[in-house]
C-alpha cells in the first residue's frame, strides 16, 4: 500500500541557499555531473563493501554499474545506479539536509567564505553537493530505493518554494537522478548537457577514474545514412565511457601528467595542480598500490583543530575511509591521495585498523618515501622545493618532536635562516660543510624576527670569529631545538644558553688562561654584590666572553625554558613557573669597568644599584625583552641624562 504524496515547503534560509549554490559557488557547471558520478560510485562502494559484512543482504550485486541516460526530445538527463540507495527516511535525513536547522549556519559560512575553493569545501562537508544539480535543471526527480527493502521513494522538486516525497512500490534498487534540463546558454557556461558528446566530455575529465562501469548508449551514425536509419529501428547498445581502472593501477606510461592533475583536484578540492606526483607499488607478502600527491599550496584548514588529512584507504578497489589517520602522520597531513591494499581485513573498525600490524607498515614506508621525495626536489629542483618549504616547512619541523624514526630524514629536508645569507636559507648539511676550523657546534638563535635576532648582543662574539648562526624565527622552532640534540654528529648549541668558549684548543695558551683568571678575580667583588642587589631579577652576574661591543646581555642556564616558550605555553593556558635568568657583563666596557671601579671606592653610593639596575634593563631591551616597571627606567635614564648637562 502507498500513501499519498507529501509536500514541504523550503524554509526562507534554504530557498537562499540553492539560489546561492545555483547561481555562485561553481563557476564550471560541468561539476554537477561530477558531483552525481560521485554520489552514485560512493552508493555502489557503500553496497559492495555491506554485502562483503553482511551475508544476508537481500542485494543483487551481480552487474553493479552507473547508467546515464539521455533523452534530446525531451530534454531530460538520468543519472542511474544500482547501488545501496536510500531509505524514506535516508531521503528525509540526506536529501533534506538542506532544510534542517543548520541551514542558517552553513549559509552564514558559505557567505562569509570568498574562496571558491573553500566553498567547494563547505559543500563537500554537508554533503549536499546534489543540489549543483539546479544550476543546469528547471526540475530533480531522484527515485530511490534502499538494499533489501521493498518499497522506494521518489523525490521531486524544482529548487524554488516545495519538494515532494512519496513512496513507490515499483522502484528499482539503487537510486537514479532525473534533471529536466534547462535551455542552453552559452553566456552563462551553461552547455547542452543533452548532448551526449558533452556528458562523455565531462566524463572523460572529471570521472574516468571511477572505479564501476560508467555506460551510455553507445555513439549514433550521423543522420540521413542508412545506418542512422537502421539504429533507429533497434534499441541502442550500451558501451562503457570510462577507463574504470584506477589510476594507481594503470601502468605509469599510459597515465597522463593531465590524468594525474584532474584526478588531485577531485579528491583535494584545490583548483591547482600538485607540486609533486608520487606513485608507490609495494609487491610480496604484503602487497599495496599508492598514488599521493604534494599539494602546491598550503590548504586553508591546514592549521585547523579539525583538519583533514586527506588520504584514503581502499582494499581491493573497496573503499573503506576517506579520512584514514592512520596511514599518514599528523606532520604530513598536507599529504593527498589513495592507499590501495590488497589484503587487509574488510570488517575491521577504525579503532582495530589504527593498530593493524600491516597498517602501521604502509605508514612506516608512506612517510620514508614521502621525505625522500621531498629529499629529491631538493636536490634537484630548487625552484620547487623552495615553494614547498615556504608552503609546508612549519608544518614538516613539527616531525622533529614527534617522529624520533624519521627525525634524520625530516632534519635533512629542513632549510632555515642563517647569518651566511641574509637571502637564501641553509640545510644543516650546508652548515656543517661551512664550519670553520675547530669549530665543535651548530650554532642557532631563536628570535620573533630576523631582525631582533642579528641585533641581538648575544651574536657579537660569533660574529667577529666569522662563525654561522641559524635564525630560527617560527615559534615551532622554540619546541624542536630542545629536542634534538644533535645533527650528522655536531651538537646544535643556542648562543643564548650556558657558557660559551669560541676558542679553539690552539688559541687556549696559559698566558690566556692566566688572563683569564685576573680578570675573573678583579671583577668578583663587583659580580657578588650585583648578584646580591639584582637577586630579584637573576639569579647570577657572571663575565661574559660573547660580547665584543656591548655592556651587558640576558642568557638562560643550558636547559631553561627561553621566554618565548614560556609565552607559548602560556598562550596554551599552561603555567610555568618563573625562572630567573644570568645576566653577564663585558669587562672590557668602559661602562662595566667604570661600574667596578666605581664600586671599589664608594661601595655604599646609592646611584650604583640604580646603574646595576640601568645595565639589567638594558640588555633585557636588547634581546627584545620586556621590562617590568618600563616608567622607573625612563626616569632613571632621564635622571642620568640630566646629570650630564
Amino acid at each position: 500500500m502507498t500513501t499519498g504524496v507529501e509536500t514541504f515547503e523550503f524554509q526562507v534560509e534554504a530557498r537562499q541557499l540553492l539560489q546561492l549554490m545555483i547561481h555562485s559557488i561553481y563557476s564550471n557547471k560541468d561539476v554537477f555531473l561530477r558531483e552525481l558520478i560521485s554520489n552514485a560510485s560512493d552508493a555502489l562502494d557503500r553496497l559492495r563493501l555491506e554485502s562483503l559484512r553482511d551475508q544476508n543482504l537481500q542485494a543483487d550485486t551481480s552487474d553493479l554499474h552507473i547508467a546515464i541516460e539521455i533523452d534530446k526530445e525531451s530534454r531530460t538527463l538520468t543519472v542511474r545506479d544500482n547501488g545501496i540507495g536510500m531509505s524514506h527516511d535516508g531521503v528525509v535525513e540526506l536529501i533534506g539536509t538542506i532544510a534542517n536547522s543548520g541551514t542558517a549556519k552553513f549559509l552564514k559560512e558559505l557567505r562569509e567564505s570568498k574562496d571558491a575553493a573553500a566553498s567547494a569545501d563547505l559543500i563537500g562537508q554537508f554533503g549536499v553537493g546534489f543540489y549543483a544539480s539546479f544550476m543546469v535543471a528547471d526540475e530533480v526527480t531522484l527515485l530511490t530505493r534502499h538494499a533489501g527493502e521493498k518499497q522506494g521513494t521518489r523525490w521531486v522538486s524544482d529548487g524554488e518554494g516545495t519538494y515532494t516525497i512519496e513512496p513507490v512500490d515499483d522502484a528499482p534498487q539503487g537510486t537514479s537522478v532525473t534533471l529536466k534540463l534547462k535551455p542552453e546558454d552559452t553566456e552563462d557556461h551553461l552547455y547542452d548537457y543533452a548532448s551526449p558528446w558533452k556528458i562523455r566530455e565531462i566524463i572523460k575529465q572529471h570521472s574516468d577514474f571511477i572505479t564501476w562501469p560508467i555506460r551510455m548508449a553507445a555513439a549514433q551514425p550521423p543522420a540521413g545514412t542508412d545506418e542512422s536509419e537502421q539504429s533507429e529501428q533497434k534499441a541502442p547498445e550500451l558501451e562503457t565511457v570510462n577507463s574504470m581502472k584506477a589510476l594507481w593501477a594503470r601502468p605509469k606510461d599510459e597515465v597522463t601528467d593531465d590524468e594525474y592533475h584532474e584526478f588531485y583536484k577531485h579528491i583535494s578540492h584545490d583548483w591547482n595542480n600538485p607540486l609533486e606526483t608520487i606513485r608507490m607499488q609495494a609487491e610480496g607478502t604484503f602487497e599495496y598500490q599508492s598514488l599521493l600527491f604534494i599539494p602546491a599550496r598550503a590548504p586553508q584548514d591546514l592549521y585547523m583543530q579539525d583538519r583533514k588529512r586527506g588520504v584514503q584507504l581502499y582494499v581491493k578497489r573497496v573503499f573503506i575511509m576517506d579520512d584514514c589517520e592512520a596511514l599518514m602522520p599528523e606532520y604530513l597531513r598536507f599529504v593527498k591521495g589513495v592507499v590501495d591494499a590488497a589484503d587487509l581485513s574488510l570488517n575491521v573498525s577504525r579503532e582495530t585498523l589504527q593498530q593493524d600490524r600491516q597498517i602501521q607498515l604502509m605508514r612506516r614506508r608512506l612517510v620514508k618515501k614521502v621525505l625522500s621525495t621531498v629529499k629529491d626536489i631538493m636536490s634537484s629542483d630548487a625552484e620547487r622545493y623552495t615553494t614547498f618549504w615556504k608552503e609546508f616547512g612549519r608544518v614538516l619541523k613539527e616531525g622533529l618532536l614527534s617522529d624520533l624514526e624519521n627525525r634524520e630524514a625530516i632534519l635533512e629536508v629542513c632549510s632555515f635562516a642563517s647569518t651566511h645569507d641574509a637571502e637564501q636559507p641553509t640545510t644543516l648539511r650546508g652548515y656543517t660543510e661551512r664550519m670553520k676550523d675547530g669549530q665543535e657546534h651548530i650554532y642557532y638563535m631563536t628570535g620573533e624576527s630576523r631582525s631582533i635576532v642579528e641585533s641581538s648582543p648575544h651574536m657579537e662574539a660569533f660574529r667577529e670569529k666569522g662563525y654561522e648562526v641559524l635564525v630560527l624565527t617560527d615559534p615551532i622552532d622554540e619546541l624542536w631545538v630542545d629536542a634534538v640534540p644533535e645533527f650528522d654528529g655536531k651538537q646544535l648549541r643556542s648562543i643564548a644558553k650556558g657558557q660559551v668558549d669560541l676558542d679553539s684548543e690552539d688559541e687556549k695558551d696559559e698566558a690566556a688562561e692566566a688572563e683569564r683568571e685576573q680578570r675573573q678575580k678583579d671583577f668578583a667583588d663587583l659580580l657578588s654584590w650585583m648578584t646580591t642587589t639584582l637577586s630579584e631579577q637573576v639569579k647570577e652576574v657572571r663575565l661574559s666572553s660573547r660580547l665584543t661591543t656591548s655592556p651587558a646581555c640576558i642568557v638562560g642556564d643550558t636547559f631553561d625554558v627561553t621566554p618565548a616558550l614560556a609565552n607559548i605555553y602560556r598562550s596554551m593556558g599552561q603555567s610555568l613557573p618563573e625562572v630567573k635568568r644570568i645576566l653577564e657583563l663585558n669587562p672590557s666596557h668602559p661602562l662595566v669597568s667604570g661600574l667596578r671601579a666605581a664600586h671599589a671606592e664608594r661601595k655604599d653610593d646609592s646611584g650604583l644599584a640604580e646603574t646595576a639596575e640601568l645595565l639589567h634593563s638594558m640588555a633585557l631591551l636588547a634581546e627584545g625583552g620586556e621590562l617590568s616597571d618600563p616608567s622607573r627606567f625612563i626616569k632613571l635614564v632621564a635622571e642620568r641624562v640630566q646629570q650630564t648637562l
